[in-house]
């Protein structure tokens, strides 16, 4: 899993990074609001730890141009202002959850496991494009040239997610946890199932995309 840590205090930034690293996540770090659209429109991050005042553009104006922007990334907004009424302007402006400065980072990465956790939600505005795919989450249906096919909601999920990531290895339990939810109790068999149902799927379709396994990882969709 991949975070991305916009954040201009270096020593801080140094030490999330040193941390979140040990316990398994891949970190970017990116010091400036000036610079931070560069970094969040590449797309690569699984999870934004976005502060709140930044040099150049500050955090709640980042948060406001990727929702509208319909990137809808989890962040956590971090910030040393900790009036109920800055919380709610944070959360009112697309932020999944708040974090006060200081913090503890046991805290910081517990929020990060709850986010993960949460069951992926299919965005109802949605249409999500990779190569000839068209994916249009509100209907549940796949596009391929003038071929239409209609998904299951679960399949519809998990297209959503690789369609969101495309060309990046996702591992099992990153597959797991965004479609069917950390909390709820999955036989490993039904990934398995699902990503037979979605190459079947690509084929019916003839599309340019294919579903790749990654030995001992996970999944990855790219082009043929």
């Amino acid at each position: 899993m991949r975070i991305l840590i916009i954040e201009d205090d270096p020593a801080l930034c140094d030490a999330l990074k040193s941390q979140l690293e040990n316990a398994g996540y891949d970190v970017d770090l990116c010091s400036s609001g000036t610079d931070a659209p560069f970094y969040i429109m590449q797309k690569n991050a699984d999870l934004i730890l976005l502060d709140r005042m930044l040099p150049g553009i500050d955090g709640l104006t980042i948060l406001k141009m990727m929702r509208q922007n319909q990137i809808h990334t989890p962040v956590i907004l971090a910030t040393a202002m900790d009036q109920i009424e800055d919380r709610i302007e944070g959360l009112d402006c697309g932020a999944d959850d708040y974090i006060v400065k200081p913090y503890d980072v046991k805290e910081l990465m517990a929020r990060i496991r709850a986010l993960t956790r949460r069951p992926m939600q299919m965005t109802s505005t949605t249409t999500l494009t990779y190569l000839d795919l068209s994916l249009d989450c509100e209907q549940y249906t796949i596009n391929c040239g003038e071929t239409e096919l209609t998904l299951s909601k679960k399949e519809a999920a998990l297209f959503e997610y690789f369609l969101k990531n495309p060309e990046k290895t996702l591992s099992r339990e990153l597959l797991l946890s965004h479609v069917w939810g950390a909390d709820c109790t999955v036989e490993d068999g039904n990934l398995d199932n699902y990503i037979h149902f979605a190459r079947k799927r690509l084929k019916t379709l003839k599309s340019n995309a294919v579903l790749k396994t990654v030995h001992g990882v996970g999944y990855r969709l790219e082009h043929i």
